[in-house]
Protein backbone atom coordinates (compact mmCIF):
# COMPACT_ATOMS: atom_id res chain seq x y z
CA UNK A 1 0.00 0.00 0.00
CA UNK A 2 1.05 3.69 -0.64
CA UNK A 3 0.91 6.74 0.76
CA UNK A 4 1.34 10.28 -0.09
CA UNK A 5 4.82 10.34 0.95
CA UNK A 6 5.86 7.10 -0.65
CA UNK A 7 7.54 8.16 -4.19
CA UNK A 8 5.88 6.06 -6.91
CA UNK A 9 9.02 5.30 -8.59
CA UNK A 10 12.76 4.39 -7.55
CA UNK A 11 15.41 6.41 -8.24
CA UNK A 12 17.30 5.42 -11.63
CA UNK A 13 13.92 4.49 -13.46
CA UNK A 14 13.42 6.04 -17.24
CA UNK A 15 9.87 7.57 -17.02
CA UNK A 16 7.90 9.27 -20.04
CA UNK A 17 6.85 12.85 -19.43
CA UNK A 18 3.87 13.81 -21.73
CA UNK A 19 4.20 17.60 -20.53
CA UNK A 20 7.92 17.57 -21.68
CA UNK A 21 7.49 14.81 -24.44
CA UNK A 22 10.55 12.85 -23.23
CA UNK A 23 12.13 10.63 -21.48
CA UNK A 24 13.83 11.63 -18.26
CA UNK A 25 15.52 9.70 -15.13
CA UNK A 26 13.62 9.82 -11.66
CA UNK A 27 15.57 11.32 -9.13
CA UNK A 28 13.47 11.98 -6.15
CA UNK A 29 10.28 14.29 -5.39
CA UNK A 30 10.89 17.46 -4.23
CA UNK A 31 7.23 18.44 -2.53
CA UNK A 32 4.23 17.47 -4.95
CA UNK A 33 6.95 17.02 -8.21
CA UNK A 34 9.01 14.17 -9.24
CA UNK A 35 12.26 15.50 -10.32
CA UNK A 36 13.74 14.38 -13.64
CA UNK A 37 16.89 14.54 -15.09
CA UNK A 38 17.73 13.75 -19.24
CA UNK A 39 20.01 10.51 -19.92
CA UNK A 40 23.31 11.47 -20.17
CA UNK A 41 23.15 14.97 -17.52
CA UNK A 42 21.89 17.94 -17.82
CA UNK A 43 19.40 20.38 -15.81
CA UNK A 44 16.66 18.47 -14.09
CA UNK A 45 13.09 19.28 -14.26
CA UNK A 46 9.97 19.39 -12.39
CA UNK A 47 6.59 17.12 -13.13
CA UNK A 48 3.56 16.14 -12.34
CA UNK A 49 4.54 12.14 -10.98
CA UNK A 50 0.75 11.30 -11.46
CA UNK A 51 0.60 11.63 -15.39
CA UNK A 52 4.61 10.16 -15.57
CA UNK A 53 4.68 6.08 -16.62
CA UNK A 54 7.34 3.99 -17.05
CA UNK A 55 9.18 4.68 -20.65
CA UNK A 56 8.63 2.42 -23.46
CA UNK A 57 11.46 0.19 -24.93
CA UNK A 58 11.21 2.75 -27.96
CA UNK A 59 11.21 5.91 -25.59
CA UNK A 60 14.19 4.85 -23.76
CA UNK A 61 16.09 3.96 -26.65
CA UNK A 62 15.29 7.28 -28.96
CA UNK A 63 16.74 8.77 -25.26
CA UNK A 64 19.72 6.88 -25.11
CA UNK A 65 20.55 7.43 -29.07
CA UNK A 66 20.08 11.12 -28.26
CA UNK A 67 22.04 11.04 -24.99
CA UNK A 68 24.95 9.43 -26.97
CA UNK A 69 24.91 11.81 -29.87
CA UNK A 70 25.09 14.82 -27.30
CA UNK A 71 28.41 13.13 -25.60
CA UNK A 72 29.84 12.64 -29.20
CA UNK A 73 28.91 16.19 -30.00
CA UNK A 74 30.55 17.51 -26.87
CA UNK A 75 33.37 15.61 -27.07
CA UNK A 76 34.24 16.91 -30.78
CA UNK A 77 34.03 13.75 -32.28
CA UNK A 78 31.70 14.59 -35.29
CA UNK A 79 33.26 15.01 -39.01
CA UNK A 80 34.05 19.07 -39.18
CA UNK A 81 31.67 20.75 -41.16
CA UNK A 82 32.16 21.19 -44.56
CA UNK A 83 31.56 24.80 -44.14
CA UNK A 84 33.35 25.38 -41.17
CA UNK A 85 35.05 28.61 -42.11
CA UNK A 86 37.37 28.07 -39.06
CA UNK A 87 39.09 25.65 -41.23
CA UNK A 88 40.79 26.35 -44.70
CA UNK A 89 39.27 24.62 -47.53
CA UNK A 90 41.19 21.91 -48.66
CA UNK A 91 41.77 21.82 -52.60
CA UNK A 92 40.28 19.10 -54.60
CA UNK A 93 42.59 16.69 -56.07
CA UNK A 94 43.42 17.11 -59.23
CA UNK A 95 41.43 20.43 -60.00
CA UNK A 96 43.89 22.86 -61.49
CA UNK A 97 42.08 25.81 -60.08
CA UNK A 98 41.89 24.76 -56.78
CA UNK A 99 45.46 24.36 -57.08
CA UNK A 100 46.22 27.67 -58.50
CA UNK A 101 44.10 29.13 -55.58
CA UNK A 102 46.15 27.10 -53.01
CA UNK A 103 49.49 28.13 -54.06
CA UNK A 104 48.23 31.40 -54.13
CA UNK A 105 47.24 31.29 -50.35
CA UNK A 106 50.41 29.93 -49.51
CA UNK A 107 52.36 32.42 -51.15
CA UNK A 108 50.41 34.98 -49.26
CA UNK A 109 50.82 32.99 -46.08
CA UNK A 110 54.39 33.10 -46.63
CA UNK A 111 54.39 36.91 -47.03
CA UNK A 112 52.67 37.35 -43.98
CA UNK A 113 49.74 38.59 -45.99
CA UNK A 114 46.65 38.03 -44.07
CA UNK A 115 44.47 39.76 -46.64
CA UNK A 116 45.62 37.91 -49.22
CA UNK A 117 45.38 34.11 -47.52
CA UNK A 118 42.06 35.20 -46.70
CA UNK A 119 41.04 36.09 -49.87
CA UNK A 120 42.42 33.05 -51.34
CA UNK A 121 40.06 30.78 -48.87
CA UNK A 122 36.92 32.59 -50.15
CA UNK A 123 37.83 32.15 -53.94
CA UNK A 124 38.83 28.81 -52.94
CA UNK A 125 35.17 28.18 -51.24
CA UNK A 126 33.78 29.70 -54.14
CA UNK A 127 34.92 27.76 -56.63
CA UNK A 128 34.23 24.84 -54.66
CA UNK A 129 30.91 25.65 -54.04
CA UNK A 130 30.54 26.26 -57.91
CA UNK A 131 32.15 23.50 -59.39
CA UNK A 132 32.69 20.73 -57.40
CA UNK A 133 29.04 20.57 -55.64
CA UNK A 134 26.66 17.72 -57.20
Amino acid sequence: MRTESTPPFEPGALLYDPARGGVGEYRDRSGPYAMLRPLGGGREWQADPAALRPATAEERLSAEVRAANDRTRAAGLCAPDPEDLSRPPLPVRGCAACTDLAVQRRIAQAEGDLTGETDANVLLRRHQRQEHRA
